[in-house]
């Protein structure tokens, strides 16, 4: 009797309009070299061609969902979640897009002392921007992680992460709160760092991220950033949270200076470069011989 193989990797992509990105991702995918997995792509009602662009791939391994969320990703990530078969759940956002080695080297990664990889990714962008010349995204964290999580920020890339589900499973997958929006993946990696320190980072570039234009200036991170880490701060010490905040007030600072608010910008990136770390305090002083000539 022929028993479906079970996959060892499910690959979650929530996706709105985004057919000619999708395609790429998708084909990222097909291409691995590693091929036991398979993919659930988790449609908000597109209206453009992505339920064509995944029916051309006549692939039986992606799996295409639909579902209404509202405008919040964590709610199709959930759905895709959920529907997993594999022990290990990789995340990618419909505009990003591996590498063809990604899942194999991962593979030859998992062993009972893994719980989470993620690894480094290049920026790839439509746009050339001053004030973020990052060239890559995601950095090695020292342990503790979830310390480290939240005194450096953010640095684990949505699409570079391979997971236990059962982890996903315990943590009750990701907050589908609308005041977490764009932050819920920073929140999840905080609660899982709270239940295991078995993170892995891989240095090798395994993927790319793809930074839009059309979003930049439109939403003060530092909000939502503030209310992901509000649940976790007490295990910090004071000048642990001091560099937390100036975190959060480099976010705020950027947002204000890329919406001509240049007083509270300047308010925000001074704080930085008191408590800031060295990274940001450069950006920080950037910004600010920058406003000099506003």
């Amino acid at each position: 009797m022929n028993k479906k193989k079970i996959p060892i990797f499910s690959i979650v992509i929530p996706t709105f309009n985004h057919a000619i990105f999708l395609k790429r991702a998708l084909k990222s995918i097909i291409d691995q070299s590693f091929e036991n997995w398979e993919a659930i792509v988790i449609d908000n009602y597109s209206t453009d061609s992505t339920q064509k662009v995944v029916a051309e791939f006549n692939d039986p391994r992606i799996k295409y969902l639909k579902v209404h969320n509202k405008g919040i990703i964590a709610i199709s990530r959930n759905i895709g979640i959920q529907n997993a078969k594999a022990d290990w759940v990789a995340f990618l956002d419909s505009d990003d897009w591996w590498t063809s080695n990604k899942l194999e080297i991962c593979f030859n990664k998992l062993n009972e002392n893994i719980d989470f990889i993620y690894h480094r990714m290049k920026i790839k962008s439509d746009k050339f921007k001053l004030i973020s010349r990052k060239k890559t995204k995601n950095k090695q964290l020292t342990k503790p992680v979830l310390t480290n999580l939240l005194v450096g920020g953010n640095v684990i890339s949505n699409s570079s992460v391979v997971v236990r589900k059962n982890l996903l499973d315990k943590i009750g997958y990701l907050d589908e709160r609308e005041d977490l929006v764009a932050v819920e993946d920073y929140h999840a990696w905080l609660k899982i760092a709270k239940l295991t320190d078995k993170f892995l980072y891989l240095s090798v570039c395994l993927g790319y991220y793809f930074s839009h234009n059309k979003s930049v200036s439109q939403k003060n991170m530092s909000i939502p950033s503030r209310i992901a880490v509000h649940d976790f701060k007490e295990i910090l010490t004071k000048q642990q949270n001091l560099k937390l905040e100036a975190n959060i007030r480099y976010k705020s600072g950027r947002f204000y200076y890329l919406n001509n608010n240049f007083d509270k910008s300047k308010k925000d990136l001074i704080y930085v470069l008191k408590y800031g770390y060295y990274s940001l305090k450069l950006r920080s002083l950037l910004v600010l011989f920058i406003m000099l000539f506003k």
